[in-house]
């Protein structure tokens, strides 16, 4: 259960880098599951889960921004591997899992990515433009964020 959802919130982190370590980090920082005792417990710390929400809304803000980058692109894929991979880990850490939570979160963040781009631009063609589509990613995003994170408490 812990490695699909780990496999999940990394399809999350693929979707939206930081809206994915953000979740994870209030759930850990709300006690909804415990890393204090793994090698991921600063995601439990008090200003973890804020400082992740104030890069997710930057994320999101510049996301609808015309000269943001594909998310395939080196730098950003990167981000979205690394982010899928700690939201991933931590989520494993909760039960004793935490190298299978990182490679679920790895491999969920590839399909986020790749997946994600693929819909978003059906989506944008069939509304003619992107920001509706880049809307419902978003809430996409979101709301499967706060279902996963509650699902492993």
């Amino acid at each position: 259960m812990f490695l699909l959802l780990a496999l999940l919130i990394g399809v999350i982190a693929g979707l939206r880098a930081m809206t994915a370590p953000a979740a994870v980090a209030w759930g850990a920082a709300l006690g909804w599951f415990d890393v204090s005792q793994t090698p991921l417990a600063i995601m439990g710390y008090q200003w973890t889960p804020w400082i992740f929400t104030l890069l997710a809304v930057v994320e999101l803000i510049t996301d609808q921004l015309p000269s943001t980058p594909s998310r395939k692109v080196p730098v950003q894929f990167g981000a979205r591997i690394v982010t899928g991979a700690l939201a991933g880990a931590t989520i494993g850490a909760a039960s004793s899992l935490l190298f299978g939570g990182l490679i679920a979160g790895v491999i969920g963040a590839v399909i986020g990515t790749y997946g994600g781009a693929a819909v978003r631009g059906r989506l944008a063609a069939s509304f003619g433009k992107d920001l509706p589509a880049a809307l419902i990613e978003d809430a996409v995003a979101v709301i499967g964020a706060v279902l996963i994170v509650g699902a492993v408490a």
